[in-house]
């Protein structure tokens, strides 16, 4: 299904046509086909947008949380009423596998939304302090700025917060996969937020992005993101001081211990690399594995990429779907050429689709063994199926590997969990999974380094999205 008003943007409570008259074509990666238009904004564009969140917020602030929990209790209910067609956009914009688009993608913002909502009904919104109040309140107007691979995830994370907080917002998804912002979009209409309070203007990053997020009008940019777009939203964003929260790129290592049950560890942490197509800015694409058992280590890997399924995304049993566009087609092609031409080992896979594809942006679930720190495969986020596996001698080695990144998003480890937890804390990451648990949403989220700054999630995230005010000597 196409959502209605691709071409329309969503301001000041009504669906509008554009001042802009620029439009992109929105291809299905798994056909190369354009499904529809999107409009691209302009300044002006961006403007109104702005403008509307701005007039829009003394009066939506001072309402009551309880007032602003019960319309994002609203959202959550249309949301899950139209659960399946969230699925079904997202498997056509980026190509998501529809049984990983249902399980992962549209689930992701079904469970944020519930995640925010039980933590903004147990925060402590104001508290004494001696004779101080102690007051959260909304940070002002918001431009939100989301990406392509996990679209109502990353939505949801910013514009739920950001509503309970007291907040007003413009959000900018991604150009690329921009049908399931549209109908986001709708489903907030429909949910009854008063006007102006939630905007959306799609364009591309230089564009409506560098108008939102330099405008003097707008409080708080919370972006997600490559590391190169952040540090210019940061830049944009320094002479009017706004607050930039930013959760930006990764290149996270997986320590297989070697208390492990190596074969059990290594396979899981292929299926965790390959799942999205590889396309998660927290995957973990290096896996550190002992020196004496790395050969062991690459069968095992080996196997598991020959598995999985590759394929049609509308097909149930498919596992890997294309990646979202040829542009990031050919960046993996390159980065796997490199790995080959930098001498490491590979394991399976390889350049070009797979021998039974011959459309689509699908790329060979990959593996290379004998990586080292100093191949641009292990230092460079690559942003598809494609697995590093680095020998380490000991833990000390394995720990100085996992920690010589820019980044710092997450890292992973396998083994007894007694056996992980001191190594969990030697590590620079904000989020450090031990044996691949399940999704935690109340957990935060972001990033150590040039992975970011700012929590996502739960109460971390409404806290981002907030002001501490302290009102000296009310208790007086």
């Amino acid at each position: 299904m196409i959502p209605q008003n691709m071409t329309k943007f969503y301001i000041n409570g009504e669906w509008v046509e554009p001042v802009s008259k620029t439009r992109l074509g929105v291809e299905n990666p798994a056909t190369e086909e354009i499904v529809c238009e999107v409009a691209l904004g302009n300044d002006d564009d961006a403007d109104r947008a702005i403008m509307a969140a701005r007039a829009a917020f003394d009066a939506w602030t001072v309402t009551s949380v309880a007032e602003r929990i019960a319309l994002v209790k609203r959202i959550l209910e249309l949301y899950n009423e139209r659960y399946e067609d969230f699925a079904r956009v997202m498997s056509t914009e980026m190509g998501a596998p529809i049984t990983w688009a249902r399980s992962a993608q549209a689930w992701a913002g079904q469970v944020h939304l519930e995640a925010t909502i039980k933590a903004a009904e147990e925060m402590t919104w104001e508290y004494m302090r001696g004779t101080t109040r102690i007051v959260h309140e909304g940070i002002g107007v918001c431009a939100l700025i989301t990406p392509w691979n996990w679209p109502m995830n990353q939505i949801v994370c910013k514009v739920a917060p950001a509503l309970i907080a007291g907040c007003t917002m413009v959000l900018k998804p991604s150009e690329i996969a921009p049908l399931s912002g549209v109908l986001f979009a709708q489903l907030m209409h429909d949910a009854g937020v008063p006007k102006g309070v939630f905007n959306l203007v799609n364009g591309d990053g230089p564009g409506v992005g560098t108008r939102i997020t330099s405008h003097p009008e707008v409080d708080m940019v919370s972006f997600t993101g490559s590391t190169r777009a952040g540090t210019a939203i940061a830049a944009a964003a320094a002479p009017t001081v706004k607050r930039v929260a930013q959760e930006l790129g990764g290149k996270s290592p997986n320590i297989i211990l070697a208390s492990a049950n190596i074969a059990e560890a290594v396979a899981a942490g292929v299926n965790a690399v390959m799942s999205n197509t590889g396309q998660s800015c927290d995957a973990p694409t290096r896996m550190l594995v002992p020196r004496n058992r790395h050969a062991e280590a690459l069968a095992a890997a080996k196997e598991a990429a020959d598995a999985i399924i590759t394929g049609d995304p509308l097909d149930e049993n498919t596992v890997l779907g294309p990646l979202v566009s040829k542009l990031q087609f050919e960046k993996v092609q390159r980065l796997i050429q490199a790995g080959i031409d930098e001498g490491a080992e590979l394991v399976t896979g390889g350049v070009g689709r797979p021998a039974d594809l011959n459309r689509g942006w699908f790329v060979r679930p990959t593996v290379f063994g004998g990586v080292d720190n100093s191949m641009t495969i292990s230092k460079e986020e690559i942003f598809g199926p494609v697995l590093a596996i680095q020998p380490y001698d000991d833990i000390d080695d394995a720990v100085a590997q996992a920690n010589d990144t820019v980044y710092g998003l997450a890292a992973y480890i396998a083994g007894p969990v007694e056996d992980a937890k001191p190594v969990a804390r030697r590590l620079r990451a904000g989020t450090v999974n031990l044996n691949y648990p399940d999704w935690d949403t109340s957990a935060p989220f972001g990033g150590y380094k040039q992975s970011g700054n700012g929590r996502e999630y739960a109460d971390w995230g409404i806290h981002d999205f907030c002001e501490v005010k302290g009102i000296v000597g009310w208790g007086a």
